[in-house]
């Protein structure tokens, strides 16, 4: 049976078309079908050449594809990426020998029911982040957890995240870091003006609700990882829950977490003496 493996980059920059070139012919060598930029159906894993934007597109297909997904930083954090472009030949070599292991992050399901009943449907790895349409206004809201109000503010906008997105935007808005492997869901408000406006931390059977109130005459935009836009008017709720379809990363080695957030925020630990034997 044709091995086939998709090869995903940003064709806006020559660095990574040329890396996902020598990629695709060293695959090609090994007798792995190539696909470009195309349908994951069919392939055995996508493989992305990218930043964190070109990875994040890249997963919308390898979800609905139940394919994992291998990512090579060639933009700056690069978070979901397994691998720097240095390491390209070991990532096209373990590749070919399916020498990985693939583990599952949670997803978020978004649901926004407008005024007049219409639903919208949409989903992220990262965030869904409620932004507030004017700049020179704020959007007035409530939060509620499980059917329950909890808090009104006026903010500009609120951050509703995975584990996994906990070190993107709900991190720049002064929420927690959140190891991948606890299940929960987060919120995060965004410059609010209010007492009890902190960062919460919900089991992942919960269910996080904001309601844009209709009193504050201000539309708002949800945006899911920051591609896929929900139009919010005044009046709608917003219902979060845990995504019923995960996204599957493929990873070449073992590193906990900890060692991820010190290689990628490049953290201080001068003076870390570990534990003595």
């Amino acid at each position: 049976m044709t091995r086939r493996i998709l090869v995903v980059t940003h064709e806006g920059r020559p660095e990574a078309v040329q890396a996902a070139d020598r990629v695709a012919g060293a695959l090609r060598e090994h007798d792995i079908d190539v696909v470009r930029d195309g349908s994951p159906a069919g392939a055995e894993l996508v493989m992305v050449l990218g930043g964190d934007g070109t990875i994040l597109r890249a997963a919308e297909a390898a979800r609905e594809h139940d394919v994992p997904l291998l990512g090579v930083n060639l933009g700056r954090v690069g978070f979901l990426a397994e691998a720097e472009p240095e390491g390209l030949p070991d990532v096209v070599t373990r590749a070919v020998a399916r020498d990985y292991h693939v583990e599952e992050r949670m997803t978020i399901d978004v649901l926004v029911t407008t005024p007049d009943g219409q639903e919208h449907g949409g989903w992220a790895i990262n965030e869904a982040a409620l932004e507030k349409g004017e700049r020179a206004r704020m959007v007035e809201t409530t939060i509620g957890v499980d059917g329950r109000g909890l808090s009104s503010f006026g903010c500009d906008g609120i951050v509703l995240a995975t584990p996994t997105g906990s070190t993107a935007y709900a991190f720049s808005g002064g929420g927690p870091v959140v190891w991948p492997d606890v299940e929960a869901l987060l919120l995060v408000p965004i410059a609010a003006h209010a007492l009890f406006a902190k960062p919460l931390v919900v089991g992942p059977g919960s269910v996080l609700e904001v309601e844009v109130l209709p009193h504050g005459d201000i539309d708002a935009v949800m945006w899911c990882d920051g591609r896929r836009r929900i139009d919010v008017p005044p009046g709608s709720h917003i219902t979060v829950r845990r995504g019923a379809q995960p996204v599957r990363l493929a990873r070449l080695a073992e590193m906990p977490f900890s060692g991820r957030l010190v290689a990628k925020f490049d953290l201080p630990v001068q003076g870390w003496r570990g534990r003595k034997t």
